[in-house]
C-alpha cells in the first residue's frame, strides 16, 4: 500500500517538476528573444545617430552638399 502511494507522489512530483521546468525554458526563450530586440533597437539607434553624425560632419566639411 505505501509502495503504491509512494509511486504515486513520485510520479506527481516528477510531473509537476517537468511542468515546472518547461515553465522556466519557456520562461527564458522569452527573456532571450527580448534581448534579441532590445539589441537590434539599440543597433538602429546607433546607426541613426552614426548617420546623423556623419551628416553634420560633411555639412561642417562640405557646406552645401546633401547626403541621400
Amino acid at each position: 500500500m505505501f509502495s503504491d502511494a509512494n509511486k504515486n507522489n513520485q510520479l506527481k512530483t516528477e510531473i509537476i517538476d517537468t511542468i515546472i521546468g518547461y515553465d522556466d525554458r519557456a520562461k527564458n526563450k522569452n527573456r532571450q528573444l527580448l534581448s534579441k530586440r532590445i539589441l537590434v533597437a539599440r543597433r538602429a539607434i546607433e546607426k541613426h545617430h552614426e548617420k546623423k553624425e556623419l551628416n553634420e560632419n560633411l555639412d561642417d566639411y562640405w557646406p552645401g552638399l546633401e547626403a541621400e
